[in-house]
């Protein structure tokens, strides 16, 4: 049995980035299997993969871009067969890197935690600046209307709550929501929700994970583990990604309530009345 198992989703990934990340997990004393699954249209990573000759990694061609979920559920319908156990599995993105111990650091806590099915580390972006990477659970207005407010001063008023710009990123808490850059999950807490929900393409399918997770179990962010994020906000800086994720936000509010979301307004309340000074 792993200690833990991990998934890396691709798309026509630059290799010098893949290998960064790669080198991160070759340096991780724990017993771990690693997938990349590839969304590209030509697997040239297969060779560039092979040439680690490092049984704990296995390359996976889909021959198809079905979303960041569907990559991921490639691999998690493996979990759970003789040859795949593991206690926890990693959902990180391939522009993250990290120190050693990381994830030891991770796997530690939440044997020491049984009730957590969730935990995200701090991130730093390449400034050097902390991330704030933890969230309310969101609003319509939150995620599509601020998009079209003229006004930075009521967007700026609506984004400090929900992006939970009053919380120090010093303490260990619960949260709503964490970032999908890094999901840390125990594998069964992981079978048992089902994977992602595959009506998301790309954006909103890490809220829609970790809210299902939240239902049951603790989401912990944790900031003794630290990882560093190398890209972000891409739904900012393209009109692609922009009609994306407002796309995969209608989906997500048709699921879970628009106006009327009675969980949301309680999660939201239980956090705000814990942790904010």
């Amino acid at each position: 049995m792993y200690d833990f198992t991990a998934c890396i989703v691709t798309y026509n990934t630059k290799q010098e980035e893949l290998k960064k990340i790669i080198c991160c997990f070759q340096k991780i004393e724990l017993r771990f299997k690693l997938w990349i699954s590839d969304n590209s249209e030509k697997d040239e990573l297969r060779k560039f993969v092979e040439e680690f000759l490092d049984d704990r990694i296995e390359y996976i061609f889909n021959n198809s871009n079905g979303g960041f979920g569907a990559g991921h559920n490639v691999v998690i319908k493996r979990l759970g067969s003789e040859d795949t156990k593991s206690e926890f599995h990693l959902m990180v993105n391939a522009d993250v890197f990290f120190e050693e111990n990381t994830i030891e650091k991770i796997v530690e806590y939440m044997r020491e935690n049984k009730n957590i099915g969730q935990i995200g580390p701090k991130i730093y972006g390449t400034d050097g600046k902390v991330t704030k990477s933890c969230r309310l659970l969101p609003s319509p207005v939150n995620l599509i209307f601020r998009r079209f407010l003229p006004l930075k001063s009521v967007v700026k008023k609506l984004d400090y709550d929900y992006e939970m710009k009053w919380y120090d990123y010093k303490e260990i808490i619960d949260v709503p929501i964490l970032s999908g850059c890094f999901i840390f999950v125990r594998t069964d807490v992981l079978k048992e929700i089902g994977g992602f929900d595959k009506r998301y393409f790309m954006y909103m399918e890490d809220y829609d994970l970790c809210r299902r997770v939240g239902k049951k179990y603790r989401t912990v962010f944790y900031p003794e583990a630290e990882i560093i994020h190398e890209h972000g906000k891409a739904s900012y800086k393209s009109r692609k990604m922009m009609l994306l994720h407002v796309n995969s936000a209608i989906k997500y509010f048709n699921k879970w309530g628009w106006f009327f979301d009675k969980e949301r307004k309680e999660k939201n309340r239980e956090c705000m009345k814990k942790y904010k000074k």
